[in-house]
């Protein structure tokens, strides 16, 4: 099974997806939305496609590890998720995960239009990854 990153925005949620063994996360898409209805016909579709068996959501808490309205539409999303799924959730601590992915676009020459397209998905990809690391640690694996 599968993992599914989210990095949920106002009007977009980045996703990113490991690889069946949950060594890899690569971003994979970014979602423009309206509402969260709209939204669950898109992951509904993606959650049979792909095999995912976890959802990696971005718990956006501030700087100085306060919570915020960010932290507040994040849960009302995770609740949401959990009325429609019967897939786990795990919330990632996703502080400077965007600004992490703004700097290896950068790094990689990536025009700004390009980068305000993508960003999400690889800010998505982050938290997915810091997931993905922290599992290995936990289960005996070194990083």
């Amino acid at each position: 099974m599968r993992c599914l990153g989210m990095d949920l925005g106002t009007k977009t949620l980045g996703l990113a997806l490991s690889d069946k063994m949950g060594l890899i996360a690569s971003p994979y898409q970014t979602l423009r939305f309206q509402n969260h209805e709209e939204l669950l016909e898109k992951i509904k579709k993606i959650v049979e496609e792909k095999e995912i068996g976890t959802f990696v959501l971005g718990y956006p808490k501030n700087m100085n590890n306060s919570l915020g309205f960010a932290v507040e539409r994040t849960m009302q999303f995770k609740q949401v998720l959990e009325n429609v799924f019967d897939i786990p959730i795990v919330l990632i601590d996703e502080r400077l995960s965007t600004t992490e992915a703004e700097n290896r676009l950068i790094e990689t020459d990536m025009k700004r239009m390009k980068r305000k397209e993508v960003i999400d998905s690889y800010a998505a990809a982050i938290i997915l990854d810091t997931y993905l690391k922290e599992s290995r640690n936990e289960n005996g694996y070194k990083k």
